[in-house]
């Protein structure tokens, strides 16, 4: 049988993606391998947010030549959203490669390979997830337009995948064996169908049987309604966490980057969540062209109000083809001072946010036989072993940096 082999960078709607695409490889005859020496496939599936992202995946495609001149027959797809960035002209920098398919392209990602010659026709079956976690994609696409931002380029306006489809693919991945569905869009809680919202739909997700727990990412605050507030506070099988990419505390440089909120509503809406027992993360940018010091200032109070027990934190990154790209960028400087301030604020956090939890009784949903994650996204190690994609509530014992220690 052939092995496969997937490099995947970027968010989980990219892990999302390259299951599903893997999905399509398995019904043509290919199996999985973590090795790529032993590989007759290389899909890579690229992003795009940043320009890093990209880089690290073009220096990988390129290593990928001497890889596939060891042994014949072997093949290189080019997927993702710097696919689509860049094109068919990958092929005129990397000739050795065989296919490009961009993110847009996701949906024709089966008529692709069997147009393509390389592959055999599809066998029946379903192609079984890996992992306790079944990733469901139910809308692409994004509708604003953020300064800084690629993806509306690369992925395109909004499309929000029918109900019915979303049910039955998360019926699917529960059946076989995933306890835990991880709803996936650019601005997940803006999916919607005729009357139906997303809240309605976490609602049908978390009836489905053997749906223990609801995830999803990455949501909008734009869309953190009351409806919504009403579902998730509701409803115990909605984990008790958000990841809310806030990007910014100022008020100022929100407006110049589109973000389409305040400060002081952003604060609102965090205050509501914290109010209904929601641990929360999110994602910073540091340096943004028109970010002053006491812009910045205001991003780390807001940090510090929201007690967020994870962020992601990144320096400003221009993209080409974006308004921002073509302000006068911050000293690189500036933005590594400000980036090691930021994240010893959110390291501090973090660690408070876990110590906080010694003495409390949590759901722990095992990821592996010792270890797994609480309903509000901590991590916890057990001192039995336990069936991975078991529910197991026990007292926290103590936490050590950012591990919560049970007492089983």
């Amino acid at each position: 049988m052939k092995k496969l082999f997937i490099q995947t960078y970027g968010c989980q709607m990219n892990l999302a993606d390259s299951e599903e695409m893997a999905a399509h490889l398995l019904l043509r005859g290919y199996a999985l391998t973590d090795n790529l020496d032993e590989a007759d496939l290389a899909l890579v599936n690229t992003c795009t947010v940043r320009d890093h992202a990209e880089h690290r995946a073009l220096s990988f495609l390129g290593r990928l030549r001497q890889w596939k001149r060891e042994k014949e027959g072997r093949h290189i797809i080019f997927a993702g959203c710097a696919a689509q960035r860049l094109g068919e002209k990958l092929k005129k920098t990397f000739p050795y490669l065989d296919l490009v398919s961009g993110a847009r392209e996701i949906d024709h990602f089966a008529s692709l390979l069997d147009n393509s010659g390389l592959f055999s026709a599809a066998q029946g079956g379903e192609a079984q997830p890996h992992g306790i976690t079944g990733y469901v994609t139910i809308m692409r696409g994004c509708d604003f337009a953020c300064t800084y931002c690629i993806v509306p380029s690369v992925r395109g306006p909004v499309h929000c995948l029918p109900s019915a489809d979303i049910l039955a693919q998360a019926a699917q991945k529960a059946r076989s064996g995933c306890p835990e569905i991880m709803l996936l869009g650019q601005t997940v809680n803006a999916w919607k169908e005729d009357g139906k919202t997303f809240a309605d739909l976490l609602n049908e997700v978390s009836a489905l049987p053997g749906v223990q727990r609801v995830r999803f990412v990455s949501p909008h605050p734009a869309f953190i309604t009351p409806q919504f507030l009403a579902a998730v506070e509701n409803n115990p099988k909605i984990a008790r966490h958000i990841h809310l990419p806030v990007q910014s505390g100022s008020t100022k440089v929100l407006r110049e980057m589109k973000r389409g909120y305040t400060r002081e509503t952003l604060l609102e809406k965090i205050d509501a969540l914290k109010e209904r027992g929601f641990a929360l993360s999110t994602d910073l940018i540091v340096g943004f062209p028109t970010e002053t010091e006491a812009d910045f200032e205001e991003t780390l109070s807001l940090v510090q109000r929201a007690g967020f027990s994870a962020a992601y934190c990144f320096k400003y990154s221009p993209r080409q083809g974006t308004p921002a790209a073509q302000m006068k960028l911050l000293p690189e400087k500036i933005l590594e001072e400000r980036l090691d301030i930021l994240l010893n604020k959110v390291k501090g956090l973090a660690e408070a946010a876990y110590a906080a939890q010694v003495g409390k009784e949590k759901e722990v949903l095992m990821e592996s036989p010792n270890k797994g994650r609480t309903s509000d996204n901590f991590w916890a190690q057990t001192q039995k072993s336990y069936t991975i994609g078991t529910v197991v509530r026990s007292r926290i014992a103590s936490a050590e940096d950012t591990l919560l220690m049970t007492r089983d």
